[in-house]
């Protein structure tokens, strides 16, 4: 059974994790709110200093440092379409501070994975028995979670990972990689 529930759940997964939260992002373009500025910004060549961030990346960031400061592996896999959206191409400017706070992020470019094992949402998965699904809207919007323990949709987000996971490049070998730098 799927909960659709707000982002006010979100903490307490992060929370109740012991061994790894993981993350897969299947979108080359999202329209979040808290987004929307630094994307403008990045675009027009002006910078996004820290204390002119939302507040809710502070507390993101916070409660990653958090989360692996217990022991918990956080690991990130982005599905990306090559050449890349101008949102994922701003994502890989961004990324470095992923990898400060404590996530390990992967790129698996599109194209070098079978499309059937890629899933059309993205997702957190908890421990191999909890995944909350991220809804957009169309437009890119976030629109809350879709949290489930149903053995058989938690075996194939389980199975996705194991499956992606080891084919994705980590971030520091994909910024200086072909992909990354493709017109």
């Amino acid at each position: 059974m799927l909960h659709v529930v707000g982002d006010e759940v979100f903490e307490p997964l992060f929370r109740a994790a012991r061994r790894y939260a993981f993350h897969l992002e299947v979108q080359d373009t999202y329209g979040v709110a808290d987004e929307v500025e630094a994307l403008r910004r990045w675009k027009a060549g002006e910078t996004y200093e820290p204390e002119e961030q939302p507040a809710s990346w502070k507390a993101w960031d916070d409660l990653v440092v958090e989360t692996a400061g217990r022991g918990v592996t956080l690991e990130r896999l982005r599905v990306v379409t090559v050449p890349h959206s101008d949102y994922t191409r701003w994502l890989l400017s961004q990324t470095e501070i992923r990898l400060e706070v404590g996530e390990a992020v992967r790129w698996l470019p599109r194209h070098l994975a079978d499309p059937a094992d890629v899933p059309g949402d993205d997702f957190w998965l908890f421990d191999d028995d909890t995944v909350a699904f991220t809804t957009f809207a169309e437009s890119g919007e976030f629109m809350g979670l879709s949290i489930t323990t149903d053995p058989g949709i938690v075996s194939r987000c389980v199975n996705a990972r194991a499956t992606l996971w080891p084919h994705g490049i980590d971030h520091i070998q994909y910024v200086d990689s072909e992909h990354a730098h493709a017109q």
